[in-house]
């Protein structure tokens, strides 16, 4: 996940809060929608805005590889995909973070490798105007887009992926799990994090002490971290994945 952290840091985490990671192997005899987290122009593309990464970064660039190859695989099947596009106005701020992914601009759209989406007939694209992607497939109605999905798709397990691991990835994933153990996303049974396909953003110690508004995000630990949580709450995490 980049090589901003130093090595005995991330290997201390890793042995005092491992995370258990196992192969994934999709059926199509057990239905398995694909979500995809804001992959979008303002979190992935280098320069777009202001939680874009100001150079390439090797996290975030793998991440995008991996979930354009999820996507492409998952359409070639005609499975189900969900994707989540963050999405502000720019009167409705979302503390603590500064403006981005306006309504309309660049930072909103999916990243170019994944615009074919737009014409998938497969894929539920869902603008969301806060973190918790869940929370976002509400309508004012009460219905929610992401649980009619699951329903309508009869759907078993969901397969996260995205950005950031540590934040509406991890968020998103927490909320469904609950509402899936509450019994409200029958059938679905399983979440699972693809670990290769998330990533989270880099902010290293010694930027965020140049500044008083800034606090230190390093990329690697932050997305241990994220994985961890997630797996804590009951989500199962994948080192990789293959199809049958």
């Amino acid at each position: 996940m980049g090589s901003q952290s130093s090595p005995p840091t991330l290997e201390l985490l890793k042995e005092e809060i491992p995370v258990k990671q196992q192969p994934l192997l999709l059926s199509q005899n057990f239905t398995t929608g694909l979500v995809l987290v804001d992959l979008v122009n303002g979190f992935c593309t280098v320069g777009s805005g202001h939680l874009a990464p100001k150079e390439e970064n090797e996290g975030v660039s793998k991440m995008v590889e991996e979930s354009v190859k999820l996507a492409k695989k998952f359409a070639e099947k005609n499975w189900p995909i969900f994707a989540f596009l963050d999405s502000h106005h720019p009167d409705i701020p979302e503390p603590p973070y500064p403006s981005h992914c306006l309504i309309g601009s660049n930072e909103a759209k999916l990243v170019p490798d994944l615009l074919w989406l737009e014409n998938e007939p497969n894929a539920t694209l869902r603008s969301k105007e806060c973190i918790d992607g869940f929370i976002g497939s509400y309508e004012k109605d009460g219905s929610n887009v992401f649980v009619d999905w699951v329903k309508s798709n009869q759907i078993k397990q969901v397969l996260v992926c995205g950005i950031c691991t540590d934040i509406c990835v991890l968020d998103f994933t927490c909320s469904v799990l609950s509402a899936r153990n509450r019994g409200f996303l029958s059938p679905l049974e399983n979440v699972i994090v693809a670990s290769q396909a998330c990533s989270t953003y880099d902010l290293p110690l010694h930027v965020a002490k140049a500044s008083k508004d800034l606090v230190s995000h390093p990329q690697a630990l932050m997305h241990h971290v994220g994985l961890y949580i997630a797996w804590g709450r009951g989500a199962q995490i994948a080192s990789e994945v293959s199809f049958e």
